[in-house]
């Protein structure tokens, strides 16, 4: 008997997902793609574990639980209330599996498991560059002996957590996938829709919106003034100097700030470009869900968007930083759409086939059977 089916015949794995409760990043949107997912396993039982934030938002959380998905909201004022908070719901649940996402929730969602005595701790990297420090870097590698797994969404992120030195027998790379769903119905050819940008991204010092500006700055020069369509949230410290940036350049009547979009697919289904001007990435979500909606799909030349676009045959790659060498690509996308269109069509196969959730999803919990599989096996002998 498999250990699928060994795990099948028993009660179902109770996994937690702990991440924070901050709704724009990549993180929090995986974690709680495999909560939905988990919902209708036959081997798993999930619970999503938010780490709350100060500007959360509480209605996201009250929209989740009126859907049917367990939901924990855990202290963020300080780690010590978080770890403890995660300890006592740890020791009421008892789960099988804690699996902890991103930076820093991966250090005190393990601190927590140890000290709850979970028997599977899951360690998921979201990014290829994040914010550690000598200490942290060294919590991680200690951590990292005492987890099952270290889990790259992509490649280039597993790459990055051998390079940290991570033990290499416990890294996995699983891609992040999309909800290929809202993409499934045929999609308006690029001549029909507005020649316009579209950049989802929440407004941090990762992403490069500044450059984008620069290349609209130097097309409007040239006669060319595409609207750019900027789908996000983020801190105003962010932001408003963007918007300032946006006037300063002659281009604010171009710039839209949307805010954080709910209908992304259909925003880009409407516009031609889907663009990422980002310095670094782990497996960008927003990108894939251009592709997956037909756009012609342009990225920074930066680890995370390389491993998703391949250059010249379904999208776009342009040097980190080059507003020159930005502003004519986006110039000659604009000129002739129709010429981009076999580009366009590969990116949306490719993201269709293979980046979907539902592969992430299966892989996931593959993994989680084997782990929970391997952790029974000394006790049983």
């Amino acid at each position: 008997m498999s250990d699928s089916s060994m795990m099948s015949c028993s009660t179902k794995l109770k996994v937690l997902h702990f991440v924070t409760g901050g709704f724009s990043g990549g993180a929090t949107q995986v974690a709680i793609s495999l909560v939905r997912a988990a919902l209708n396993s036959e081997q798993l039982s999930p619970t999503l574990v938010l780490r709350k934030k100060r500007r959360g938002d509480p209605a996201r959380i009250a929209e989740l639980q009126q859907q049917g998905v367990p939901v924990v909201v855990v202290p963020g004022w300080s780690k010590i209330a978080t770890i403890w908070a995660l300890v006592k719901l740890c020791q009421q649940l008892q789960p099988d599996i804690l699996v902890a996402h991103g930076f820093s929730e991966h250090l005190w969602g393990r601190y927590a498991g140890l000290l709850a005595k979970v028997p599977v701790l899951i360690h998921v990297e979201h990014n290829t560059r994040e914010r550690y420090n000598w200490w942290r870097l060294a919590q991680s590698r200690w951590l990292s002996r005492r987890t099952a797994a270290i889990v790259g969404c992509s490649e280039g992120v597993k790459a990055v957590l051998l390079a940290q030195g991570m033990p290499a027998e416990r890294c996995y790379a699983i891609s992040n996938g999309i909800n290929t769903q809202p993409f499934q119905t045929p999609v308006p050819r690029l001549t029909e829709r507005a020649p316009n940008i579209v950049m989802v991204a929440r407004f941090s010092k990762q992403k490069d919106h500044a450059t984008l500006f620069r290349a609209l700055a130097l097309l409007k020069a040239e006669g060319l003034a595409p609207e750019l369509l900027l789908a996000g949230g983020g801190k105003a410290l962010h932001r408003k100097p963007l918007e300032k940036l946006a006037q300063q350049l002659g281009i604010g009547q171009q710039v839209k700030f949307l805010g954080v979009v709910r209908n992304v697919p259909e925003l880009l289904q409407q516009n031609q470009i889907a663009m990422l001007s980002s310095h670094y990435e782990g497996m960008p979500l927003a990108l894939l869900e251009g592709m997956a909606a037909g756009c012609i799909a342009i990225g920074s030349k930066v680890p995370g968007i390389q491993e998703v676009i391949k250059h010249g045959e379904d999208g776009w790659l342009v040097a980190e930083n080059d507003v020159s060498a930005m502003a004519q690509l986006l110039k000659a996308c604009l000129l002739n759409p129709a010429l981009q269109q076999p580009l366009a069509d590969a990116g949306r196969a490719r993201a269709l086939t293979e980046f979907s959730r539902e592969r992430m999803n299966q892989q996931y919990e593959s993994l989680f059977v084997q782990l929970a599989v391997a952790a029974r096996k000394p006790q049983e002998a």
